[in-house]
Parts: C-alpha cells; sequence; structure tokens
C-alpha cells in the first residue's frame, strides 16, 4: 500500500535500542470491551462530559470513560466513519459514507436531530470549525469537502481537493487543514471564503492519514506510512521528520504534555516528545493490540483510546478482491484505554 522508507526503519530501531532498560510511562488500565461484531473507523471524545463516542458497524456507541461503561449509542447509520464533537452548540455530526450524509444528535441526549445529504460521495473524516460554526466532511469518492452550516444543516458549498482527502484540522481561527493522500500533501483551506489557499508537499512522506494539530507553536503532524511529517502551518515548510511504526492511520497531540501519539496497525503506539518547535525526539513505543489503527485523546485526563479486536484468518483472495482483510472474531471488539503513569 505505501512504501517503505528504510531510513525510518533504521532511526525506529535505533530509538528502540536507546530506550531499553527505561521504565515505560504507559500502560493499558482498561480493556472496553463493546458489543457488535462490524467493522469500526473513527472515535471522538467529548471532553466535557468524559464521554467517548465509537463509530461501530451501524452505530455509534456511547462510553462514559469513568465508569468504563457503555451509556447509550446512535442506531441506524449507513457507513458510519467519523464523529465532530461540537461543545459549544450541544451537537455531535456524524458521517456517513454509504448514503453520503451527516446525522446529527443531541451531544448530552444522543436523540437525533437531523439528517442532512452532503454534496459529495462517501464522506469520511469530519470535522466541525466553531470559529465559522460550520461543518467540513471530507469526501473520499468525490475528492472534495462538503461544508455545512452547523445551526441550519444545509450545504453552503463544495471545495474541490482533486485528490482524496484523509483527516483534518482547524486552527479555530478561520484555516482548516487537511491530509491529501493521493497528492502527498496538505490543504489549508480558508473557512470563510471556503476556498483552497495553500498546497504544501509532505515529502518524503507518501500517502497521509492522521493529522494532529500544535495550535501554541503552529505545528501541524501529518502520519504515513513508518514516518510521521511535521510541518510548520504558516509557511508550509518542513520542520523535521521522525520514524514511527507500520500501518499507521491515526494520529493525537496532548498539548499540555506537548506529545504526539501515533496509532500503528502493528500493534504499536509511537510517543514522540515536542522538545521545542523544532526539535522532537521518541520517548517511548507502546505496545498495544494488532489492528489498533485509529485513536482517541482526553487532553484532560492525557488518556487515549484505540478500538481494535480479535483477527481470524483472511478468506482467499479473488480477481474481485486480492487483498482481503482478515475476519473478526466474534465477540471481541475492544476498546484499549492507556494511561499516563507518571501524573
Amino acid at each position: 500500500m505505501k512504501k517503505i522508507i528504510t531510513i525510518g526503519i533504521c532511526f525506529m530501531l535505533a530509538g528502540m535500542i536507546s530506550s531499553f532498560g527505561q521504565s515505560s510511562e504507559y500502560k493499558i488500565i482498561n480493556k472496553i470491551h463493546l458489543e457488535g461484531d462490524g467493522g469500526w473507523d473513527y472515535l471522538a471524545v467529548d471532553e466535557l462530559s468524559n464521554r467517548l463516542f465509537v463509530s461501530h458497524s451501524t452505530q455509534v456507541q456511547i462510553v462514559d470513560l469513568s465508569t468504563g461503561k457503555m451509556i447509550g449509542s446512535i442506531p441506524g447509520l449507513n457507513g458510519v466513519h467519523g464523529i465532530a464533537i461540537a461543545s459549544d452548540i450541544n451537537k455531535a455530526f456524524i458521517s456517513c459514507g454509504r448514503d453520503s450524509s451527516i446525522v446529527v444528535v443531541d451531544l448530552k441526549t444522543f436523540k437525533f436531530i437531523a439528517k442532512t445529504k452532503v454534496t459529495g460521495a462517501n464522506p469520511d473524516a469530519i470535522l466541525y470549525d466553531p470559529h465559522s460554526h460550520k461543518v467540513f466532511t471530507f469526501n473520499g469518492r468525490s475528492a472534495n469537502a462538503s461544508v455545512i452550516d452547523a445551526n441550519t444543516y444545509k450545504n453552503v458549498a463544495t471545495i474541490p481537493l482533486d485528490g482524496k482527502p484523509e483527516f483534518s484540522a482547524t486552527d479555530g481561527k478561520g484555516k482548516i487543514y487537511v491530509n491529501n493522500e493521493d497528492k502527498s500533501m496538505i490543504y489549508m483551506i480558508n473557512s470563510n471564503s471556503l476556498v483552497v489557499e495553500q498546497k504544501w508537499s509532505i515529502a518524503p512522506g507518501e500517502e497521509p492519514s492522521g493529522l494532529a494539530f500544535d495550535k501554541a507553536n503552529n505545528r501541524l503532524f501529518s502520519v504515513t506510512d513508518k514516518l510521521m511529517v511535521i510541518v510548520d502551518s504558516q509557511t508550509g515548510k518542513i520542520v523535521t521528520t521522525v520514524p514511527i511504526g507500520e500501518n499507521v492511520d491515526g494520529v493525537a497531540f496532548d498539548p499540555e504534555k506537548k506529545r504526539i501519539y501515533t496509532s500503528n496497525g502493528d500493534g504499536t503506539v509511537t510517543v514522540v516528545q515536542e522538545v521545542n518547535p523544532n526539535d522532537f525526539k521518541i520517548v517511548e513505543t507502546i505496545t498495544t493490540q494488532r489492528g489498533a489503527r485509529t485513536i482517541g485523546i482526553n487532553t484532560k485526563t492525557h488518556r487515549i483510546y484505540l478500538p481494535t479486536a480479535e483477527f481470524g484468518p483472511a478468506p482467499a483472495a479473488t480477481k474481485e478482491n486480492p487483498n482481503p482483510r482478515p475476519s473478526i472474531k466474534p465477540g471481541t471488539f475492544t476498546i484499549l484505554e492507556i494511561g499516563y503513569l507518571k501524573e
């Protein structure tokens, strides 16, 4: 899928060797088992209520993180992907890829509010921008972004992106950043004018997926297979690169601890310390579980959350599906809760 970057492997091994013998700062403190056997995608933390929203099969499941118990679900979602938390207006916006829609629910009661068709096909990543009070869905099949008014739920614009968009981030001041997987670039969108203002290459990174943002220091963290590319969000210049694990999808940033976490499908989380805006170092590689590729973070408790399951053998390859995914063992869907031990 993505090319191996040999130098990244060398640096990864060096980082692992340098950390050998050091005590771990992290631990899997809980495994939250949730019902259902379908696939999963994004998850999001509502930090005000300490609740976790998990996209799973045809629903979003909600977990009270104080107890580790599921307290509700939002069913009937057709190809659910992402959840955007809008605490200031007490809403959550959910992208549904198969019917190209978003579903709006009450953030506290989880009750249905509205459903709106978007202007693109297969909305995947979704973002709420508190500055403009707009919702952005990034549509993988139509290579564009749909923009929806967060109060009226009406489509207000379609932004061409000439490639498959992935994760996104906002600075809260009128700029939206999104990875373009096909172009191996980061695009900067003006959330007021709704146009792409900048396009920045992330080479040597290729096919970026996850994106996180340090607003205080204007640093974007774009993750690709085995490599994280750190970009100045004002100039688009690459600050540095850091080797990470294999088969990465998500990345999260803790602004208080100045740490970046990449969720790698090889069963690890790479922990990177921001020493200063131009200096970054690997501090630990956490062992997680195979398939734990997406990530959520509660920056108040400094805990991170990764969904995964146990897998069986992959079905036989066919002409139509030459690279089939392994089967999911029934009853094994789990959220790994990782805690920071040095509080």
